[in-house]
């Protein structure tokens, strides 16, 4: 059976936690910053993690990664 191949652009985009969860950063934080609060900027330089409805997609898209 040959290789599986990555989902490149997803690859780029989230990495595995130590325990298997899916990091990601958030949205919203590229353009247009002036009309964003402080505070709401602050909180979107946080990373998350990405939702359990999309972990399955997201484990299909990375075969590799955990």
């Amino acid at each position: 059976m040959p290789k599986m191949k990555t989902h490149r652009a997803t690859a780029k985009r989230v990495s595995f936690t130590g325990t298997g969860k899916i990091k990601r950063n958030k949205m919203n934080k590229r353009h247009l910053l002036n009309v964003k609060t402080t505070k709401r900027k602050a909180h979107l330089r946080k990373p998350t993690l990405v939702d359990k409805t999309m972990e399955k997609t997201v484990k299909k898209m990375l075969p590799y990664g955990n």
